[in-house]
């Protein structure tokens, strides 16, 4: 019984559930940006829309936002207790954890505070329709902003999961030197692509995230800056 009867065992139990949960957030997330909006894009799926958005976005939803809630939770919770056990934050390890943590956060609170306010918009609207009403006039631009962070947290999860893996791995890889310099830097970067997201739909620089090759080619993209600036600072 050392699972429940060992600090390693908890350990464990908590590194489980933050895998079951993220699995579960991210494979949602996945589904609705590489599954479910380019068939709201065909005919079918535009036919189909307003009845998969009253019966099947809902439940999607839920898991969606749970599953990103107990990431969050569960995440943090073992961040805390490896500063516990005295890793500090300037080692290599934190740093590395940090880097994927700090997305993973930025993505938690898409979820939360745009994506699901707005989408509770666009459900309401769509049952509104369905009972012979007329749509909400805010419905479409809540989520078209649901839709831009959506796909801003798909390009975010492709750095966040590398470096999540790359903690005890890439040992010789954000060593810990000039986190100082090295997080500034990180978070001009992550910073833009996160104020891109929240400065309304529409521009001209949201055009890489119009299609899921180029938000996937945005994420490697910033995986390799990411990667490039941690390698230079501390070489």
């Amino acid at each position: 019984m050392e699972i429940i009867t060992t600090a390693e065992g908890w350990q464990f139990l908590l590194r489980w559930i933050h895998f079951m949960a993220g699995i579960t957030w991210i494979g949602m997330l996945y589904y609705f940006n590489f599954v479910q909006t380019p068939f709201f894009g065909t005919e079918l799926g535009g036919t189909a829309r307003g009845a998969v958005v009253r019966g099947l976005v809902p439940n999607a939803l839920w898991w969606f936002r749970w599953g990103a809630m107990f990431t969050f939770l569960s995440g943090w919770t073992i961040v805390l207790w490896k500063l516990h056990q005295g890793i500090a934050i300037g080692d290599g390890y934190m740093t590395r954890i940090l880097s994927g943590g700090l997305l993973g956060t930025l993505m938690w609170a898409n979820v939360w505070f745009v994506i699901w306010p707005a989408q509770q918009v666009v459900i309401r609207s769509a049952e509104q329709v369905a009972g012979g009403g007329q749509p909400i006039a805010e419905a479409a631009a809540r989520g078209a902003r649901a839709g831009l962070s959506s796909r801003t947290n798909t390009l975010f999860s492709i750095p966040m999961l590398f470096f999540m893996g790359s903690a005890s791995h890439l040992t010789s890889f954000n060593n810990g030197h000039h986190d100082r310099i090295y997080f500034l830097l990180y978070l001009i970067v992550v910073g833009f692509f996160e104020w891109n997201s929240l400065s309304g739909s529409g521009q001209p620089r949201h055009k890489f995230l119009s299609t899921v090759s180029g938000t996937i080619h945005a994420g490697l993209g910033l995986t390799l800056v990411l990667y490039l600036l941690g390698a230079i600072i501390n070489s």
